[in-house]
């Protein structure tokens, strides 16, 4: 293998990893909409700088914009979905605080630099690649970047299924698993916040007349969490939990929020009736529960097995072995995918440390899977 073709498109792995630490530099967490349209503008001008025609929808409920672009070629006609997101779960300080950008030989370390920023500014680094030479792709190729994945994608879904329903393929610029296999099959998952109301009461002058809310959060936890079936692959997994106003009063007042993670729609709509059928342990305590099933579960069909086979054979030429895998997690891919559109995850940069203060990229899989990404763009018809 010559170093020609393992890189030929001369992709520079220093010359990306400085775009995706700026973007990085960008702290972007869901609930901050400010912050995240702040880089939306950054990429929005990276897409115009390539020539491609932007649409932006404001955001609504307290998200960020959602940006749709699409390439300087190839009309509107059904192409490739380019899908990414560019919020993240890492509160704003994390940067100066806890995860500061830092590099350790072939890692390179911050928020949110794996999930997903990484993938995200490849996909655009492809783009930029292609446009500066002129070059055009068999099929159109649009690109949706999504402000709101990691809570479920509440205001970005309907866009995704609609452009999942224009597409012949979708490419998921989600990080890579498991040390760079790509993601052909994924869990699908709910979120459910379960209420308590129970009666307040002073703790030392009147604590019979009180009936406590987190006592009774505390018995439907314990309910949630055996839910669990590892056998059947089943999670359910109590994240947070508020409650209370005083410590000397009996808590009126208790909410836990809840994900699931389940294998297939059956199951899932058999754990969304368990959910919503909790009932009170005792009886003067109400419960009240929502939730929705926010992401399908999808296993991995015929046509994505062929496209997984596409993107291993060119992947070999370039001079490394890709896997593929099922993840645990959702990705807005879960839509497309559910749709029966042939829906390739997993694309982006390798690394570990998903959603935790050791997130990393390698350097090493930026220039081979960015190649990646240029070949399946050009031989994808």
């Amino acid at each position: 293998m010559t170093e020609d073709s393992a890189n030929p498109y001369g992709l520079d792995s220093e010359d990306i990893l400085a775009a995706i630490v700026e973007w990085v530099s960008i702290e972007t967490p869901t609930p901050a909409a400010e912050a995240v349209n702040r880089l939306a503008d950054r990429v929005e001008a990276l897409f115009r700088q390539c020539g491609a025609s932007v649409e932006r929808t404001p955001g609504r409920d307290g998200f960020a914009d959602i940006l749709k672009a699409r390439a300087p070629w190839g009309g509107d006609g059904p192409g490739l979905l380019v899908l990414s997101h560019i919020d993240t779960v890492h509160p704003l300080g994390t940067l100066a605080r806890d995860l500061p950008i830092r590099r350790d030989g072939d890692h390179v370390y911050g928020p949110g630099i794996l999930d997903m920023k990484s993938g995200a500014y490849m996909a655009c680094h492809a783009l930029r690649w292609l446009a500066d030479r002129g070059r055009t792709t068999p099929l159109p190729i649009t690109f949706l970047i999504t402000p709101d994945e990691e809570v479920g994608s509440p205001t970005s879904r309907a866009m995704i299924e609609a452009e999942g329903r224009r597409a012949k393929y979708v490419l998921v610029t989600e990080a890579a698993r498991d040390g760079g296999k790509v993601v052909t099959a994924r869990r699908g998952s709910g979120r459910f916040v379960v209420r308590a109301h129970g009666r307040p009461a002073h703790s030392g002058g009147a604590h019979q007349a009180g009936r406590s809310a987190i006592r009774e959060m505390a018995r439907q936890i314990l309910r949630l969490e055996d839910m669990t079936d590892y056998g059947r692959d089943i999670t359910v997994n109590v994240g947070n939990v508020a409650g209370g106003t005083a410590v000397n009063v009996v808590p009126a007042y208790c909410e836990a929020e809840v994900d699931l993670r389940m294998p297939d729609a059956t199951t899932g709509a058999e754990m969304e009736a368990r959910i919503r059928g909790l009932t009170p342990v005792d009886p003067d305590v109400a419960l009240e529960i929502e939730g929705v099933l926010n992401r399908p579960a999808y296993s991995k069909t015929p046509a994505i097995e062929a496209l997984f086979e596409q993107a291993r054979v060119l992947a070999r030429d370039l001079g490394f072995d890709v896997a593929d895998t099922r993840s645990g997690g959702g990705s807005d891919g879960s839509f497309t995918a559910a749709l029966g559109v042939p829906t390739l995850d997993g694309l982006g940069a390798d690394g570990e440390g998903f959603h935790t203060l050791a997130e990393r990229i390698a350097v090493s899989s930026l220039v081979p899977r960015t190649s990646l990404m240029l070949r399946l763009f050009e031989t994808l018809a």
